[in-house]
């Protein structure tokens, strides 16, 4: 979709992103590999209480699936900047979903534009576990 087509408000349903224990495992090792996120034993004496999911494993688990919804499709030239802030602790074999919506729109030339996109994310409790704001240029006319 081109930056002329998208209006604020415009909002997507994240279908679920399921946390599984050993990709969760395998992510924190490779690439957060502290004990709050490897060492069953260290975890259960923290205030989580057991393994938490690393925050951008979980973020990047619900950004695959966005990325299912293709705001854009073949308009989209970049990434510019992303924000992300982690509300609750998400956990092994936590489901999350989430609605991603049209929270900003700046024309930056004739040829493209910059779109702000905010996604909440929420666990299988309805619980707001983290949201992320990512500006993307995306093509005019």
């Amino acid at each position: 979709m081109y930056f002329d087509d998208l209006k604020i408000g415009m909002t997507a349903d994240i279908a679920p992103a399921v946390i599984e224990k050993e990709k969760m495992m395998d992510f924190a090792y490779t690439y957060d590999n502290i004990p709050l996120h490897t060492d069953e034993e260290y975890a259960r004496n923290t205030s989580f209480g057991r393994l938490i999911a690393p925050g951008v494993m979980s973020f990047m688990s619900v950004w695959a699936k966005y990325l299912e919804v293709d705001f854009y499709g073949k308009e989209l030239i970049a990434g510019k900047s992303t924000k992300i802030e982690w509300i609750k602790p998400v956990y092994a074999d936590d489901v999350l979903t989430g609605k991603a919506t049209i929270t900003g729109l700046t024309k930056r030339s004739s040829r493209n534009g910059l779109v702000e996109i905010t996604i909440e994310a929420f666990n299988q409790n309805d619980e707001l576990v983290l949201t992320n704001m990512t500006e993307a240029i995306v093509k005019c006319r």
